[in-house]
């Protein structure tokens, strides 16, 4: 299988570029038979159905790309070499993760610690190919127009007590404390999220993981923002099963603001 899908722009491209690093439920048969069983079947910590929710993104003219496999393969969002994004005391999930949000054993063996070589093997395998693929496309973007922004997209269960003690906002901007995207960038976005009934905060208690961080270059003409959402926007009160109702509610702000960031683009030139 291959770890990503692109799903190009319908119609004339706009240099905006949408990933989805957390979406992916696969699992490498080498790798399934080593996880607890029972958290296969519906395994937490999945951005469930993001992909699904920013499927109107290419009518837009905007390409996307979507991770397949799972972020307890390999996590597309953290640093390559392991540093933690956060330092703050909350747990931190690790490039290949050990344990989920909760602090739980992923492994039947309940590992603490996964072999180099194997931590090796797997971004050659699942990492690595992301990245190029999405380097390609912001690249391509910003040659074409002189300027692209990358919006990364995750969501979170409402309460998630080991990462943070309070229920979540519902739409959370990040943008590595104002050093990945210019500061007319980031305020176009912010405006444009807060303009709803929906709850919104700014680079807490998320600023944007290593995607955000690494490809976010404002002087290049390269920004980045992310967004983290509750889970609750889009799905049933257990979080489980989508909702169309409540997704196509929070696909009106998700469509107005990259309309916002888009003319926001066009007027600030490069």
């Amino acid at each position: 299988m291959n770890p990503f899908n692109i799903h190009a722009p319908d119609g004339q491209r706009i240099p905006i570029v949408i990933s989805v690093p957390h979406c992916g439920v696969a699992f490498p048969d080498e790798i399934k038979t080593l996880i607890r069983p029972e958290l296969l079947d519906r395994p937490d910590d999945t951005d469930w159905f993001v992909d699904t929710l920013y499927d109107f993104a290419p009518s837009m003219g905007i390409a996307m790309i979507t991770a397949n496999y799972h972020r307890w393969v390999i996590d597309l969002n953290r640093n390559p070499d392991g540093t933690p994004l956060y330092t703050d005391g909350r747990i931190i999930t690790g490039l290949c993760p050990l344990t989920d949000f909760a602090g739980e054993p992923l492994y039947i063996d309940q590992s603490v610690a996964i072999e180099n070589e194997e931590i090796a093997r797997r971004k050659v395998a699942y990492y690595d190919p992301y990245h190029a693929a999405l380097r390609k496309l912001v690249e391509g973007a910003k040659s074409t127009f002189g300027k692209v922004l990358l919006w990364d997209c995750h969501s979170i269960r409402q309460y998630v007590p080991k990462v943070y003690r309070d229920k979540f906002p519902d739409l959370i901007l990040g943008d590595g404390e104002g050093a990945a995207a210019s500061p007319h960038v980031i305020e176009t976005a912010y405006k444009s999220l807060s303009a709803s009934t929906f709850s919104v905060s700014h680079n807490f208690p998320f600023k944007g993981g290593y995607i955000t961080r690494e490809y976010g270059k404002p002087l290049e003409h390269q920004q980045a923002l992310q967004l983290e959402m509750t889970k609750i926007n889009y799905m049933d009160d257990t979080e489980l099963f989508f909702d169309h109702e409540r997704a196509d509610k929070i696909r009106v702000v998700l469509r107005r603001t990259l309309e916002a960031l888009m003319e926001a683009l066009a007027l600030n030139g490069k």
